[in-house]
């Protein structure tokens, strides 16, 4: 089972800052707008999307996450504890 990060923003380098500072690398070199990665383990997730929202007020980027193929949910200040915790839940190993 894999899972899928999508980021978007209307900011050409507050992805690739966000991205850069959380690898502690220049993961990011190429000013955009939408980057997507695949974790082979859904449970990995739960780091971006922690740091995603501990720093959503420096950034102008919305974050999707997608745990079922075609099902993109959006990550929020309201729902980001229950995503955290249903990962765990549904991926415990």
């Amino acid at each position: 089972m894999n899972a899928t990060v999508d980021l978007y923003s209307s900011t050409q380098n507050d992805i690739c800052e966000f991205l850069n500072k959380f690898y502690n690398d220049n993961v990011c070199k190429a000013n955009t707008t939408k980057w997507e990665k695949v974790f082979n383990n859904p449970v990995e997730i739960a780091d971006i999307v922690g740091v995603f929202i501990d720093n959503n007020d420096k950034y102008s980027i919305n974050m999707w996450i997608s745990l079922d193929s075609g099902f993109f949910l959006n990550v929020t200040d309201h729902n980001v504890n229950q995503i955290i915790k249903y990962l765990y839940e549904r991926y415990p190993y």
